[in-house]
């Protein structure tokens, strides 16, 4: 089975969180998820965390506030043979307007309780638990 680093970026405003409609990806395409994206050699989790929040919403550095990092946990999807090792994160943003990225077609703001009503990528309601 295939290891693959990634990270999951929860931008939260105003007691809402960000979900994402994944579309042009290669995994989950049609799926829910929040910011999201692999670790590349070279970079730490969170280097990874604010270029992906960057790329997926065209908000800056200074739009966004790390919150909280969530304990890194692991994922098996015997279905795709990938074993995701999950770095989980939590961000408030300045900012409700977000310009996406051609991998994703929709967002919205929800609110947290929300998320387990989405057909999401696998464990994302987990990923929030890690750093609510």
């Amino acid at each position: 089975m295939e290891t693959s680093e990634v990270v999951t970026c929860f931008l939260e405003h105003r007691g809402k969180i960000l979900v994402l409609r994944r579309e042009m990806v290669s995994t989950y395409k049609g799926m829910w998820a929040a910011v999201s994206g692999y670790i590349e050699e070279g970079e730490t989790p969170g280097q990874t965390a604010l270029k992906e929040i960057r790329e997926e919403t065209g908000l800056k550095e200074k739009d966004v506030t790390l919150l909280k990092e969530g304990k890194t946990f692991s994922v098996s999807d015997k279905s795709i043979g990938k074993e995701w090792i999950i770095h989980p994160f939590l961000f408030r943003s300045r900012k409700d307007k977000i310009r996406l990225d051609k991998e994703h077609k929709k967002y919205e703001w929800i609110d947290p309780d929300e998320l387990q009503k989405y057909d999401t990528v696998p464990e994302l309601v987990r990923s929030y638990e890690m750093v609510k």
